[in-house]
């Protein structure tokens, strides 16, 4: 990892949280596949095989036989990561952090092939980077255009310590996660999805699949055990914001993202009960990162976010597509309900923060 500024509060020190590293570790041989043995009546083993279920009906294992084939391991001289073939004439996605500073790259496949990899374009305030090879006809992954849902099943597939196509299990634990910048990570993340799936050094640039065998996101991040005592903290980037990125790296080489500094969360009919709001509808504001454009705006936890622009947000993603919309630099009007009333605040959105200060988003 390269040295960078660190702006983390003591807080977040004692989290430590990490960049998923890059480790300098051997590559293993491919397991082999099991064949079918014969029928116990003796007939055609063909014959007697069901129809090959769709990965939802066939939980983890149809997952992975979805999805293996569009992950690989990124090598580079120093040490290896993952990626996500994003395109089948060539292009894979991969962590920014897995090929920086690498001299040369190769991309190997599931089937063990291997070939010269050059990057073509990278958003370092993402995380993000996509590398092209000289080949065509490849597995392409589907990537799920809206956020998972908390609690739904997420299943980890990458090349975690050079053990190629390994696969771990879990749901999704959370959204709208944060990470500040530090010495090795100088770029903070905002808005990743948190899973239990484990993810160790060299998942990083991995597929999160979700149970319908859409990537949901693009692992990235993890919460080391033995210096917090975190059990299966790891996270991704979603799935909609590598969309977005890749999108605007191929088309101009660049990447920008309207920053609000808000952690949304869906307004249930359950929370409103619960808690008395006076709001129907709309997006809850759980936490306000500080020096944000929603901090200055005078945004506070527990507001109520019910309009961008005049238009409804009823949704999370209603919100996040709203900001994207309007772009970094846009000033949007906000409407919100705060203790019961609704008024509106004109904000001027940003790009990604330079720095990130936790605030009452993170607990």
């Amino acid at each position: 990892m390269r040295p960078g500024r660190t702006t983390r509060t003591a807080t977040w020190n004692r989290s430590g949280i990490v960049l998923a590293a890059l480790l300098l570790a051997g590559c293993t041989a491919s397991g082999s596949r099991a064949t079918t043995g014969q029928s116990a009546d003796g007939s055609d083993p063909a014959a007697a095989v069901a129809p090959d279920p769709g990965p939802a009906d066939a939980g983890v294992t149809g997952i992975v036989r979805e999805v293996e084939p569009s992950v690989v391991t990124v090598l580079r001289p120093d040490g290896q990561g993952s990626g996500v073939v994003y395109d089948e004439d060539g292009l894979v996605i991969t962590n920014f952090h897995v090929i920086d500073g690498a001299r040369e790259l190769e991309v190997q496949f599931a089937d063990a092939s291997r070939e010269p990899a050059e990057v073509v374009a990278a958003a370092p305030e993402f995380d993000l980077a996509v590398l092209r090879v000289d080949r065509e006809d490849l597995p392409a992954a589907a990537f799920a255009s809206t956020l998972p849902s908390v609690g739904m099943q997420a299943v980890a597939i990458g090349s975690p310590l050079g053990f190629e196509n390994t696969v771990t299990a879990g749901i999704v634990s959370g959204l709208q996660r944060s990470i500040p910048s530090s010495q090795t990570n100088p770029n903070p993340l905002v808005d990743l999805i948190q899973t239990d799936a484990p993810i160790s050094p060299g998942n990083s640039g991995g597929a999160l699949v979700g149970p319908e065998g859409e990537v949901v996101g693009i692992n990235v991040a993890y919460l080391p055990p033995g210096q917090t005592g975190a059990v299966a903290i790891g996270f991704a980037i979603p799935s909609p914001t590598v969309l977005d990125v890749v999108e605007q790296l191929l088309e101009t080489g660049e990447a920008r993202d309207a920053y609000l500094g808000v952690q949304p969360v869906a307004l249930t009919a359950q929370i409103v009960e619960q808690f008395g709001l006076a709001a129907d509808r709309g997006v809850l504001v759980r936490g306000v990162a500080d020096r944000s454009p929603a901090a200055d705006a005078g945004i506070i936890r527990g507001d109520v976010l019910i309009e961008v622009d005049g238009e409804p947000v009823d949704t999370v993603p209603d919100l996040q597509g709203a900001l994207r919309r309007a772009g970094p630099d846009a000033t949007v009007e906000l409407t919100v309900i705060s203790d019961g009333e609704e008024r509106t605040v004109d904000t001027r959105l940003s790009d990604r923060p330079d720095q990130l200060v936790p605030s009452g988003a993170q607990g």
